[in-house]
């Protein structure tokens, strides 16, 4: 939920937010990336959970999307600011339209920019634990279902490490083994495909 608005929010701050609406954009983006993940959990909770009358996957996904939207959007806005003017110009003398060139051209120039702050943000998420405690709160059992609650390798990891037990405490160090190994592997295969398109579109 967070990449695409996080991808729309920064092309609009790159391409039409010269003016006082992209500078409030700019401005709640900047703050959302600096207010506790704790905080987003209990907004998500207020905003999801208690309309819903119980904790859910969806709730848990609001949360994490609300953290990536400000850093994918800030991201995306300066990587498609570095993309030079000319191309713009060049399109635009061909006769195409501002929103198929910036769509079309100006993203496709950008797009290892973009991924990387998509890979940032997905980072900065995974391994958070505070705003699905408020949100997904956890399950012992498999759910394939989004408005129930679910189960997420960060709350496995925070049970056993409080518990006294030394097992448990094990069982939790190698959890975040696993958590860090699929991080790395991720995005390594992001910026493999990223780099192929790349080399393809070369």
């Amino acid at each position: 939920m967070g990449v695409p608005l996080g991808i729309g929010a920064g092309i609009y701050l790159s391409e039409y937010g010269r003016n006082r609406y992209g500078d409030i954009v700019r401005f709640v983006s900047d703050v959302l990336n600096g207010v506790p993940s704790i905080v987003i959990g209990i907004v998500a909770y207020g905003l999801v959970v208690l309309r819903q009358g119980h904790f859910s996957a969806l709730a848990g996904g609001v949360a994490l999307a609300i953290m990536m939207i400000p850093t994918i959007a800030r991201t995306t806005e300066q990587m498609l600011l570095l993309v030079p003017q000319s191309i713009r110009e060049a399109a635009y003398g061909l006769g195409v339209s501002r929103w198929r060139t910036t769509l079309s051209i100006t993203l496709r120039t950008a797009t290892s920019g973009v991924i990387t702050g998509v890979m940032l943000a997905f980072a900065r998420v995974a391994g958070e634990t505070a705003p699905l405690l408020f949100t997904a709160f956890g399950n012992q059992f498999w759910n394939w279902k989004m408005d129930q609650p679910t189960a997420a390798l960060p709350l496995q990891i925070f049970t056993y490490a409080i518990s006294p037990f030394d097992e448990w405490h094990r069982q939790a160090w190698a959890g975040a083994l696993v958590l860090i190994i699929l991080i790395v592997g991720a995005l390594s295969a992001v910026r493999i495909a990223v780099r192929r398109g790349t080399l393809a579109g070369a």
